[in-house]
């Protein structure tokens, strides 16, 4: 996510002012993210941030929030307070909850939150599921995620760890996946032929290989 420095150059003086009052609300009291995190977007703006690509304005303050609350709270309180944000949140705040997982400190799990992101059909929680802390996910549970890009058209280009964990399990699944698509008649995506691809060059790939043969 972006830094603060760039977050605050794409800010006019008013939107400026509104992210320190934010700021300083969270540093007093951190359990007063649940309530900041609405607040951000309004207070200072919605929409693609200057000089960071592929991200946007609301989610960088909202992570940006998250952060100042990790000053002050052991990763248990932190992950406990982003259950709560992600609980009672719109789809937005969920989706900044799920970035701000991945610059969290060590300790803060979140798990169950890319677990309940990827059962939805919302590709902006999917996208966001699959980002870097879905390395946190097992290989049965990461291997479905990259299905479900597949299934609701999120890129593939953004599942972290894509030509490090691909397998001939995920080939296997891809290739079903493939038939079914053809069978019926429908168009197969071409991140299909991404995915197969990153499989057969991975290393995981040559270790089921081996151990198969």
């Amino acid at each position: 996510m972006a830094a603060d420095d760039t977050i605050r150059q794409a800010l006019d003086d008013r939107a400026r002012a509104q992210l320190d009052a934010l700021t300083a609300e969270v540093t007093e009291d951190p359990s007063r993210l649940g309530r900041a995190f609405p607040a951000a977007a309004r207070r200072t703006g919605r929409g693609p941030l200057a000089g960071a690509d592929d991200v946007l304005l609301e989610d960088a303050v909202r992570v940006s929030l998250v952060q100042t609350a990790a000053r002050s709270l052991d990763p248990e309180a932190l992950l406990a307070e982003l259950r709560e944000v992600y609980r009672y949140g719109d789809n937005d705040e969920k989706r900044a909850v799920l970035h701000a997982l991945s610059g969290a400190p060590d300790g803060v799990d979140g798990t169950d939150l890319l677990l309940d992101a990827l059962r939805t059909n919302d590709t902006r929680l999917v996208a966001a599921a699959m980002g870097p802390h879905s390395d946190r996910l097992d290989d049965d549970s990461w291997r479905q995620g990259v299905l479900k890009c597949l299934f609701t058209g999120v890129p593939v280009a953004s599942v972290a760890g894509l030509a490090r964990r691909a397998d001939s399990e995920l080939a296997e699944m891809v290739q079903r996946y493939q038939r079914e698509r053809e069978a019926a008649g429908r168009d197969v995506p071409l991140d299909v032929q991404v995915v197969l691809d990153a499989c057969a060059a991975s290393p995981e790939h040559d270790r089921h290989q081996q151990k198969d043969s």
